[in-house]
């Protein structure tokens, strides 16, 4: 159906939208609701491989061969429109044998997405993240006690934030902004003395450091131990004004501490901080709940 009337004396289209549609549900045949339900359902399944794939690709070398090949098929379609036979000839002889190299070329990455599927259960196929959130929020935990055990045997002092539903976007802006991926060596790096920025608090959004050398406001509550310095004092503050978890070691002694909802707990081994995040962190409904675990525990 033709849904193009004749150019007006402006050289403007007149565009029959009605046509138009009727063209398109004729195309696509969608002419009852069973048939219309099958469209939506295949071009979600097309849109959603396509999104994988650019997700596979778009940090790896593939992506690299992914422009080639685009080049190679503007190159190809210029060359027909320009007539030049002989450009043409060539890569339409290339193309021919694409398909073959293709295989060879972004092998590496079929064999991960093969592995990746074959790991997923089936639930994993409709989610849009390439890691679950527990991973990583799993792995992030790791690095967090890897860090914080090789700087209590050193004696040197940190103090890791965490930040869950309340932000911090004022305590980042104090500091240094990193945007970096977790890693123990790098929190081990950062807390060296006499660098830059080991002075202050490093705080965690997510699965990233966002910022380091932070500024923390101090806690008020008079019943704190002597004991406890400006590191504790400051990770009992950020938790009374906001939801987040404080990591402190101390400088002095070397002891590992957890800070939550104003309360701390001290003298903690790796598998006690590891079991504390992994409590706050994974479990659901925890949040905004003060336990008795993390009573502040004075003299």
């Amino acid at each position: 159906m033709d849904f193009f009337n004749n150019f007006n004396y402006f050289g403007e289209i007149n565009f029959n939208l009605k046509d138009l549609l009727y063209t398109i549900i004729g195309d696509f045949n969608l002419r009852n609701p069973l048939e219309i339900i099958r469209t939506v359902i295949d071009l979600s399944i097309v849109s959603y491989v396509v999104y994988k794939l650019i997700v596979l690709v778009r940090e790896t070398r593939a992506m690299q061969l992914v422009k080639g090949i685009i080049v190679l098929l503007i190159a190809a379609q210029v060359s027909r429109l320009l007539e030049l036979k002989t450009i043409a000839y060539l890569l339409n002889a290339t193309f021919q044998y694409i398909t073959f190299a293709l295989v060879v070329l972004f092998q590496p990455e079929l064999r991960r997405a093969l592995e990746q599927i074959g790991r997923s259960k089936f639930k994993d196929f409709f989610s849009f993240d390439e890691e679950s959130t527990t991973v990583q929020i799993a792995a992030t935990v790791e690095d967090i006690v890897k860090a914080s055990t090789e700087l209590a045997k050193s004696y040197t002092g940190a103090l890791i934030v965490i930040e869950r539903k309340t932000r911090l976007g004022e305590i980042i802006n104090t500091g240094i902004k990193i945007d970096s991926d977790i890693s123990a060596e790098l929190l081990i790096n950062i807390f060296t003395p006499n660098t830059p920025l080991h002075d202050g608090a490093v705080v965690i959004r997510g699965n990233k450091i966002a910022a380091a050398a932070c500024f923390l406001p101090l806690t008020d509550n008079p019943n704190l131990s002597k004991e406890l310095g400006t590191r504790h004092r400051a990770a009992l503050g950020i938790t009374e004004v906001s939801d987040s978890i404080a990591v402190v070691v101390s400088e002095e002694t070397g002891k590992i501490s957890f800070a939550l909802n104003g309360g701390l707990t001290r003298n903690l081994t790796p598998d006690t901080l590891r079991k504390a995040l992994n409590k706050n962190l994974l479990e659901k409904g925890q949040t905004n709940k003060k336990l008795a675990l993390w009573k502040v525990k004075s003299k």
